[in-house]
C-alpha cells in the first residue's frame, strides 16, 4: 500500500505553483495524495513568511496539522517553503513535531525528503540547494486551481531591493525562465483543458532582462497567444517604472492579453518612495496611470499599498488618500507596514504605532469601498464577456468572472440563467445589476 499524503499550501500563486510542482513528483513517484488531512500519513505545509500575519498564519497552520501526529495517522511532517528557507534552523530547533524541513530552491527534492523522513525514526531531513539555482524544468504538474485557469510562473527571485522586503533573500536573483520552456508548458496546459494564463513573477515586466537575446514580456505575450487553446493572458505584479510603451501597446492590440494589470505600487508620497526605495515618483505613477487609460481605455488596473510605513506623516498619508482618489482604481489591497527583520527599514527611525496603521488602512478601503461601488453601477447595462467559473446550489445562477476579475482576489459576476453551462465557457452576459465589487448579469 502506498503512503498517503495531504498538501496545505499558503501564500501567494507563486508559491502555489511549487506546491502543485511538489505535488507532481509526489504522485509519480507513486504517493496517494488524499483532501483529508486526518487520514494522511505524511503531511506537507508549504510555508509564507512575506509578512507578519503570513509568519503567524504559517506557525499556526503546522501547528494546527501537527496534531495528527497524535490523532490521526501522520508519520511525518515536512514543512517547505519561504518560513522554511528563512527560519530552517528555529523550526528544527523549536518544532519538534517537525521531521523535515525544505528551501525555496530544493522542492524538487520533496520525494526524497519524504522518503528519508519517513525512514529517520527521529533523526530530521533538512534539503537546502543554492539560493540562486536556475528554475527547475520539465517538472510534473498536478493543478489545485480550477482545471480551466493556471497559474505561470515566468521567472524566480528578485532583483528589487525595496527596503521592507525579504523576498530577494527567500529566492535569490532575478532569473527569467527560457521562453521555449514556457510556450511548451503553455501547450501543455492548453491540451490539459487549460483557457486562461495568469502569469506570475516578484516582478513581471522584468522578464527576459536577463536572458540572450532581445526578449521581453512582450515577446512572451506573443509566443503565449500563439498558443491554440489560451483565450485569455493576465499579468500580475507589474512594476510601473518598467511597463514599456510597447507593452501598452501589445496589451492594446493583443485580443488574448487581457486589459488587466496588476500593478503594487506601495505608495504614492514621494519622501514614503523615496525611503522604500521605490524607482517611481509620484508624478511618474500619475504619468504612467494615465498614460494606461488613454491608451487602452478599457483597462482594469489593480494596485497594492502599504500604509504605516516607518516615517510616514500625516502629510505623506493625505496625499496617497489624494491619489487613491483621483486614480480610482479598479481593484485596491491595503497591507500595514510589516517590520521584517534583516531589512533596512526595520531599522528605521519612526516606526508608526499599530493603531496608526490600522486607521490608516481603514480610511484607504472605506474610500476605494466606495470607488469600486460607484465604477461597478457603472457597468450596469454593459455587455461583458464571462468566463463561467461554477453554479449556486439549488438556483439558477451561475458564478463568473470579467477579463476586469483575477480568480480569489477581484469580484464576481452572478449570472442568472434557467439553462445548462459549463465551468470553463465563456459567454456573452449583459450586466443588469450592481454591488460594491460584484456584478449581475443574464446571458444575452
Amino acid at each position: 500500500m502506498t503512503n498517503t499524503i495531504a498538501f496545505v499550501s499558503l501564500g501567494c500563486d507563486k508559491n502555489l505553483v511549487d506546491s502543485e510542482h511538489m505535488l507532481g513528483l509526489l504522485h509519480e513517484a507513486g504517493f496517494t495524495l488524499i483532501g483529508d488531512e486526518s487520514e494522511a500519513e505524511v503531511l506537507v505545509v508549504n510555508t509564507c513568511c512575506f509578512i507578519e500575519d503570513a509568519k503567524r498564519e504559517s506557525i499556526e497552520q503546522i501547528l494546527e496539522v501537527a496534531k495528527y501526529k497524535e490523532i490521526g495517522k501522520c508519520k511525518a511532517l515536512i514543512v517547505t517553503g519561504c518560513m522554511a528557507q528563512r527560519y530552517k534552523e528555529e523550526i528544527l530547533e523549536e518544532m519538534p513535531e517537525v521531521d523535515a524541513v525544505v528551501g525555496t530552491t530544493s522542492y524538487d527534492k520533496i520525494v526524497e525528503t519524504v522518503t528519508e523522513a519517513l525512514e529517520a525514526k527521529g533523526v530530521r531531513v533538512s534539503k537546502f540547494d543554492t539560493i540562486d539555482r536556475e528554475h527547475l524544468e520539465n517538472m510534473p504538474r498536478i493543478l489545485t486551481t480550477a482545471g480551466y485557469f493556471a497559474y505561470m510562473k515566468i521567472a524566480e527571485g528578485c532583483d528589487n531591493k525595496c527596503t521592507y522586503c525579504i523576498i530577494p533573500s527567500l529566492r535569490g536573483k532575478y532569473r527569467s525562465r527560457p521562453l521555449e520552456q514556457l510556450k511548451k508548458e503553455a501547450e501543455k496546459l492548453a491540451k490539459d483543458g487549460v483557457s486562461e494564463l495568469i502569469l506570475v513573477a516578484q516582478d513581471t515586466t522584468l522578464y527576459g532582462t536577463d536572458l540572450e537575446g532581445d526578449i521581453t514580456l512582450v515577446t512572451l505575450l506573443r509566443e503565449l497567444s500563439s498558443v491554440e487553446g489560451i483565450e485569455w493572458i493576465r499579468i500580475l505584479y507589474c512594476y510601473p517604472e518598467n511597463i514599456t510603451d510597447e507593452l501598452i501597446e501589445e496589451i492594446k492590440t493583443n485580443d488574448k492579453v487581457c486589459k488587466y494589470l496588476d500593478i503594487p505600487i506601495q505608495h504614492a508620497a514621494d519622501p514614503v518612495l523615496k525611503r522604500m526605495a521605490r524607482k517611481s515618483t509620484h508624478a511618474e505613477l500619475i504619468e504612467k496611470m494615465n498614460k494606461l487609460r488613454a491608451e487602452v481605455p478599457s483597462i482594469a488596473i489593480r494596485t497594492t499599498l502599504i500604509v504605516g510605513f516607518p516615517g510616514e506623516t500625516e502629510e505623506d498619508f493625505e496625499v496617497l488618500c489624494n491619489f487613491v482618489k483621483e486614480m480610482r482604481f479598479d481593484r485596491l489591497g491595503v497591507f500595514t507596514y510589516s517590520q521584517e527583520e534583516g531589512t533596512p527599514a526595520a531599522r528605521l527611525k519612526d516606526q508608526i504605532d499599530e493603531e496608526v496603521k490600522m486607521q490608516r488602512k481603514e480610511i484607504i478601503m472605506s474610500m476605494q469601498h466606495d470607488i469600486s461601488e460607484a465604477l461597478t453601477h457603472e457597468k450596469i447595462g454593459r455587455t461583458m464577456r464571462v468566463l463561467i467559473e461554477g453554479k449556486l446550489a439549488n438556483e439558477p445562477v451561475y458564478l463568473a468572472r470579467t477579463y476586469q476579475d483575477a480568480p480569489d482576489i477581484d469580484g464576481q459576476v452572478f449570472v442568472q440563467y434557467e439553462g445548462e453551462l459549463i465551468s470553463g465557457d465563456y459567454v456573452d452576459v449583459k450586466i443588469t445589476g450592481a454591488s460594491d465589487y460584484d456584478l449581475i448579469g443574464e446571458l444575452v
